[in-house]
């Protein structure tokens, strides 16, 4: 065995030292040093979040959005005591039925009954929400409303 046949071990046996600041590129390899030159091989060096090298950042071109949108607010569908007509007398009518009819798209929704229009007959409603005018309305044709 001669000095040219000796071989390091399979894999890294010895670490490479990493040369920080000895010149252009020093050290070894793609991730050695501070990288390229300028602000950011300096400490502190940094740009704000959403820099765009000088151009327009992107938060200042899009417009300016007022308001708030409240996460907690439920839609309701909405049903008119002068629709429920089509029923017959002395019927259920919760959102089931409102769908077949086609009042609402959705038995998932919740349904507030509102008090336009007449009614002729006598329902027992169930909804989740009701208006006052709506409420006496149905009492008024000896109906009743379940809120749920």
């Amino acid at each position: 065995m001669s000095l040219h046949n000796l071989k390091s071990k399979a894999g890294r046996s010895h670490k490479l030292r990493k040369d920080i600041g000895r010149g252009n590129g020093s050290g070894h390899g793609t991730f050695s040093g501070r990288g390229g030159k300028g602000q950011t091989a300096r400490t502190g060096g940094t740009r704000r979040p959403g820099f765009a090298g000088g151009q327009t950042p992107f938060f200042r071109k899009m417009p300016k959005l007022h308001g708030f949108k409240n996460p907690n607010q439920i839609n309701y569908q909405v049903v008119n005591v002068g629709e429920l007509n089509i029923f017959d007398d002395n019927s259920e009518v919760n959102s089931e039925s409102l769908k077949a009819k086609g009042l609402v798209s959705k038995t998932t929704q919740p349904v507030k009954l509102l008090g336009d229009g007449e009614l002729t007959k006598t329902l027992t409603i169930t909804v989740n929400k009701s208006s006052k005018s709506a409420l006496a309305k149905v009492e008024a044709k000896k109906g009743k409303v379940n809120l749920i």
